[in-house]
């Protein structure tokens, strides 16, 4: 998993909130987060289904270390991957929304395109 902001996380914290974000954009196909971090966590969603278009072991292996919920695993090869296997890639979107009220940060919604 390779990241390129460090969006003020140590590198632990940061592996670990990409890998729960992963998880749950797949369970939910669409995530609701910051736009810096809508913005990391797209190529890695991109790749996870470009990897579980080919459904072998190896594959399932790899995505199954990321992800560590066989149930997300299971609906990625068996429902996410096949919509898309048509598509050479631009599987996600990102959709900017308005500022958090707090502290006017950056909204986005990163969904599977349709």
């Amino acid at each position: 998993m390779m990241v390129r902001r460090k969006l003020n996380k140590k590198s632990k914290h940061r592996r670990a909130m990409f890998r729960n974000m992963l998880t749950e954009f797949f369970r939910h196909e669409r995530i609701e987060t910051s736009l810096p971090k809508a913005k990391e966590l797209q190529p890695l969603a991109e790749k996870m289904i470009t990897t579980a278009e080919t459904s072998n072991l190896k594959n399932r292996r790899t995505v199954h270390e990321e992800l560590k919920d066989k149930d997300v695993v299971k609906k990625l090869f068996d429902e996410i991957a096949p919509r898309f296997s048509d598509r050479s890639g631009g599987y996600t979107r990102i959709l900017k929304m308005y500022p958090r009220r707090g502290d006017g940060s950056e909204r986005a919604i990163l969904e599977l395109v349709e």
